[in-house]
């Protein structure tokens, strides 16, 4: 049960896994959550943080010291919801100061039930993720906290990330349609395993038709929308259990139909490639990652939210049952795969977000290479 800490100092403690504690204030309601602690980097663009699926489960730490300054307006949102499980600033907003807000960040966390907590020392706790890696953690509120004891067993109760498989539980119920803008092109199936609300748009910009499907949908219903491409989605969870996306995905590199995965989607290409994926240690995430796409050279500052990635050979051609792959782009700071490109057929993913909302837009080139290779395929 959760209560707003609108107007009061309420106390909060966030505990994590392996007992490291923070003492501060709530923020939103008032209430306990548990998740995975992960922290990012971006400085703008919360609301979009807020409300990406992929974030299902997880406790935010923004390293930005200041948050909420702009409000909440009901543009922003990349989805109907907040999805994250808690949320955590060092100093947030008193007043919200910008045209487009319609209420205060705290008042939104609220609204929707999203425990948090706010004056603790951020930059200690982000460094504290980075040395120790992301873990467990949870967030207590109220006037009558638990002891710290207590708190410390319920957190290491709460379930892992490794091994969770939720893009179901994010996912669209229901196929729906969103229309070309201008003259139509071609017609896209996107599996939705989580997907935001601005990738559909930057691929109708493009004359796109997109068919926006369940994470449960099946190689028949991909291909009843007679698609010219067929798209997989970021989302939440271990793609290590994600073994229906992958049987879909084989089907469509086999019948050679243009594909293009994001995020989520990438790690599912690399399964589906015959490649194995892992957790890393605290993960990327925020809006200023640099990546160098291989195919060009070009280094790319871009957006990104991922917590595993695909174990494939950086140098090289490897050989799979559709053809030659290789390691189209790469992160400057780890080395760790963001890209693979079929060279033998029209496929590819990256691991991050070229919709980029909230985010540079340095990746939008690639609804461009996607529209190339349906074009291709049609010609």
């Amino acid at each position: 049960m959760t209560t707003s800490s609108r107007g009061s100092k309420v106390p909060a403690v966030l505990v994590l896994e392996d007992g490291r504690t923070f003492r501060g204030r709530a923020y939103g309601a008032i209430g306990t959550t548990f998740g995975e602690a992960v922290f990012s980097t971006g400085m703008t663009g919360y609301q979009e943080t807020l409300t990406d699926p992929s974030y299902h489960r997880q406790v935010v730490v923004m390293t930005a010291p200041h948050v909420g300054n702009t409000g909440v307006n009901d543009e922003d949102p990349e989805s109907g919801r907040i999805w994250v499980a808690g949320y955590v600033v060092r100093d947030p907003a008193r007043v919200p100061s910008n045209w487009r807000s319609r209420r205060s960040l705290d008042e939104e966390l609220t609204k929707q039930g999203v425990v948090g907590i706010s004056g603790i020392d951020t930059r200690a706790l982000t460094r504290h993720l980075r040395e120790r890696g992301a873990m467990r953690v949870g967030i207590f509120s109220g006037s009558a906290l638990p002891d710290e004891g207590t708190m410390l067993a319920e957190v290491r109760q709460a379930p892992e990330m490794k091994g969770a498989d939720l893009s179901a539980e994010v996912a669209t119920k229901e196929t729906y349609v969103v229309p070309a803008i201008g003259a139509k092109k071609f017609t896209v199936a996107a599996i939705d395993l989580g997907i935001k609300g601005m990738t559909p748009h930057r691929m109708a910009e493009r004359g796109i038709e997109v068919h926006v499907l369940p994470a449960t949908a099946t190689v028949e219903d991909v291909y009843a929308v007679n698609p010219d491409g067929v798209f997989f989605s970021n989302g939440p969870g271990d793609p290590a259990t994600a073994d229906h996306p992958v049987s879909v995905m084989r089907e469509v590199l086999s019948r050679k139909t243009p594909l293009f995965g994001i995020c989520f989607g990438n790690q599912i290409l690399g399964r589906a490639l015959g490649f194995g994926t892992y957790k890393l240690k605290y993960g990327h995430r925020g809006i200023n990652q640099p990546v160098q796409d291989r195919t060009t050279g070009k280094v790319e500052v871009t957006a990104h939210n991922h917590g595993f990635a695909v174990d494939a050979p950086l140098k090289g051609a490897t050989d799979t049952p559709y053809g030659r792959v290789e390691v189209s782009h790469v992160c400057l700071n780890d080395d760790v795969v963001e890209g693979l490109q079929l060279l033998d057929q029209p496929a590819f993913s990256v691991q991050y977000h070229p919709e980029a909302a909230a985010g540079p837009h340095d990746a939008a080139y690639l609804f461009d290479r996607f529209v190339t290779l349906m074009e291709g395929q049609r010609a």
